[in-house]
């Protein structure tokens, strides 16, 4: 059976799942999206994107063409036409069709996607070996300008940090914001551990709220770990013991060298993998297998 995609209330083959050139997610990247993770045939903290979906459309006056409720069931209804036990979904609400120009008030109604597939972001030797960052020249957009915690369609400012980072010989890079203090990376946020306490950047430094990074401090407060929120240099960085980044599609993965400095000892850390471990095991526990 062929990969079937919900495209505005039908599920339709992977090969039919089309828009209009005219629809302003296209022309303009006016529109917001979620990555979901599903395990064992449940959608990971699917209320808590679904909540975040509707805030970033909110930002930028879209208004879903559903409830929370329905888009819920869209999503479950997907999950279980194309029988995925594992993977990643791919919710997307675009602006809809409507003319050249920027006006969103001649879009006709916004159009509702929802993809389920396969993902993998990183292999597996660098969950084992870890990873290693550059800093990217890219700053990230003012957060004045458009608030990263709004998870739009338009990506390019992290797309192009992406392509330094290819260009460097790596698969990621560190983002700094227009203070020159550390944000995130281009699809993750970033955490430290230094003499035994996690930290990770405040929202006020420029960064998207992970729900990832959200379900590590939560972990981490379970396992008493002293955990702040609070800005960071690349300075702080390189004399870390650890660091790692979080993510939908990357859960949690090590990270062993930024600009060619080692990381506390270059291999992953036991802060890192003891919360990998649980991280785990709330996914297990909350799919209830």
């Amino acid at each position: 059976m062929g990969l079937k995609v919900y495209v505005d209330g039908e599920l339709v083959d992977k090969k039919d799942a089309k828009i209009s050139v005219f629809d302003h997610g296209l022309l303009y990247g006016d529109g917001v999206f979620e990555g979901i993770r599903i395990y064992h045939g449940k959608a990971f903290r699917l209320t808590a994107h679904v909540e975040r979906l509707w805030r970033s459309a909110k930002a930028i006056m879209l208004e879903i063409p559903m409830s929370k409720q329905e888009m819920a069931d869209a999503v479950e209804s997907t999950m279980r036409a194309n029988s995925m036990d594992n993977g990643y979904i791919r919710l997307v609400v675009t602006r809809g069709v409507g003319t050249l120009g920027l006006s969103p008030t001649k879009c006709s109604n916004p159009s509702v996607i929802i993809i389920t597939d396969n993902i993998s972001l990183y292999p597996q030797e660098m969950y084992d070996n870890g990873l290693e960052l550059i800093t990217a020249a890219t700053v990230k957009n003012h957060p004045e300008g458009i608030n990263p915690r709004i998870k739009s369609l338009n990506y390019l400012n992290s797309i192009l940090a992406k392509i330094e980072a290819l260009n460097a010989g790596v698969i990621e890079a560190i983002m700094l914001n227009s203070a020159g203090q550390v944000a995130e990376c281009t699809g993750d946020n970033i955490f430290t551990v230094t003499d035994g306490v996690l930290r990770t950047p405040p929202l006020t430094a420029g960064i998207l709220e992970g729900i990832t990074r959200g379900v590590v401090l939560e972990l981490a407060e379970e396992a008493g770990i002293p955990a702040r929120e609070e800005e960071m240099t690349r300075y702080d960085l390189f004399n870390a013991d650890e660091c790692f980044l979080t993510g939908t599609a990357a859960e949690i993965v090590p990270v062993v060298t930024i600009d060619r400095r080692t990381i506390g000892d270059g291999k992953p850390g036991p802060v890192t993998l003891d919360l990998l471990k649980r991280f785990r095991e709330l996914v297990k526990k909350e799919a209830g297998s």
